[in-house]
């Protein structure tokens, strides 16, 4: 028994790591953090796997405890760290504008605090309804609806999304 339900928790991983970890860094802002949050995650859904794949929705409650995870790790994070747009390595001559502007959503999302960043994740860069995003942050779809406004308002008035979208080029 130990074992099917084992091997089960690896198939689980195995098909949703991606997707997960795409979530988590787009969460975190950092490709480092975002595996360190996909593994406290994990290392938690396992130690409940048995109620985990009892849930009507085993995925929703894995992406929950990761969701309040990150919240938590932001809690105990007494100096934060902010994006830049300015990267270490050399760019190549193609492409500086899509890093550019990555790096200006990455760090507009930054700023954000965590539950909107949260939701703005969820719902567009994850493509999830707002029922969905209220079932997974235990929260109303009101309360979705007002993070979502408040965290679009606060994306447009960012200085370098503020710029890309004067600029002519489509706003992220």
């Amino acid at each position: 028994m130990k074992t099917s339900a084992e091997a089960e928790f690896r198939a689980f991983v195995a098909s949703r790591w991606p997707r997960m970890l795409r979530t988590a860094h787009l969460l975190t802002g950092h490709h480092h953090d975002a595996e360190d949050l996909v593994q406290a995650a994990l290392a938690k859904a396992y130690v409940k796997w048995d109620r985990v794949r009892r849930a009507d929705d085993p995925d929703a409650y894995v992406w929950r405890i990761m969701i309040n995870t990150n919240t938590d790790r932001l809690r105990r994070t007494r100096l934060r760290e902010w994006l830049t747009t300015r990267i270490p390595d050399t760019a190549a001559p193609d492409g500086a504008d899509g890093v550019t502007e990555r790096g200006a959503v990455l760090d507009a999302l930054a700023q954000l605090p965590p539950r909107q960043r949260a939701v703005i994740v969820l719902r567009y860069l994850e493509d999830r309804g707002e029922r969905e995003v209220a079932s997974l942050l235990g929260t109303g779809i009101g309360t979705v609806r007002s993070h979502t406004a408040r965290a679009l308002r606060k994306l447009r008035e960012h200085p370098g999304i503020h710029a890309a979208h004067t600029t002519g080029r489509p706003r992220p």
